[in-house]
């Protein structure tokens, strides 16, 4: 039991470090994914050699494991851009820190506990998050979510058909999901033009060229000289960087919702799930 204690406070310090990075400078840098991962798989390799266990190196191999395992999920979810590169690290990182047991299919449902833990509370910050931010922004949201609502309409028509079309079935087949289906066709363009609503006017900024950093995503592509310098996921490179620094004095960039906190958060709501779960076997 200790040697979960020990990872799990080791992950909640440098998950806490990496929110503070990432409030105050919009970016998780490498070298504390890095040592999360470095720390972690070298305190279960000295934890075996050193302990008793009749598994020997079970704990060790299974952090391996849970660090493939989240290396191909931060992949899947870095390429699906719903990760910037710094949280979908983080996420590498926390699975040398989640097998916390020696049975490989104990840890498969931790995984899915933390997952279901975080998506649901992901989803529900970023709503708060966008929330706050079209209030604090209202003219400007107003001004987009109208632009967009104007132009997406082609994109409306076909779902508020589908929902129509739901709701009909429903009242002919008296079956209540169908009607679930319908409400969720209504809402879905809504919802997407209130997303990107937010995004135009929300999480783009004017800064200054010399405060750009390695992984800002500029908002539109700049030409420099004969090179184009493309908006992508991926971010500005250093040599970018360079180069926007002798073409230009100011630059627009988009900026995500720091989603850290949603790390933290996430894994201690599943460290108390852990302990309750585990103090409930225990009893019986």
């Amino acid at each position: 039991m200790y040697e979960i204690i020990f990872l799990s406070v080791l992950a909640i310090v440098w998950i806490i470090f990496a929110v503070v990075q990432d409030l105050k400078k919009r970016e998780v840098a490498n070298w504390l994914n890095f040592s999360l991962i470095i720390f972690a798989l070298g305190f279960r390799f000295f934890y075996c050699l050193f302990s008793q266990n009749a598994n020997g190196f079970a704990f060790f191999y299974q952090g391996l494991i849970g660090l493939g395992i989240f290396f191909v999920i931060g992949n899947l979810l870095y390429y699906g851009r719903m990760f910037a590169g710094g949280d979908a690290k983080l996420m590498i990182a926390l699975g040398t820190i989640l097998p916390f047991s020696e049975n490989f299919f104990n840890n498969v449902n931790i995984f899915g506990l933390f997952f279901l833990i975080f998506f649901s509370f992901g989803a529900l910050y970023s709503l708060i998050i966008s929330i706050f931010l079209s209030m604090k922004n209202f003219k400007e949201f107003k001004k987009e979510f109208n632009k967009q609502l104007k132009n997406k309409k082609k994109i409306i028509y076909p779902f508020v058909l589908a929902g129509i079309a739901f709701f009909v079935f429903c009242f002919i087949f008296s079956e209540v999901f169908l009607l679930y289906f319908g409400i969720i066709f209504f809402i879905l363009p809504y919802l997407y033009i209130y997303a990107k609503a937010v995004d135009e006017s929300c999480m783009v900024k004017k800064i200054k060229a010399n405060q750009l950093t390695e992984g800002d995503w500029i908002y539109r592509d700049l030409r420099v000289g004969k090179k184009l310098i493309k908006s992508n996921w991926d971010g500005l490179s250093k040599k970018d960087i360079r180069q926007i620094k002798k073409n230009y004095k100011t630059v627009k960039i988009k900026q995500g919702i720091p989603f850290t906190p949603v790390f933290l958060i996430s894994f201690l709501v599943l460290i108390l799930f852990y302990k309750w779960i585990d103090l409930w076997n225990s009893f019986w």
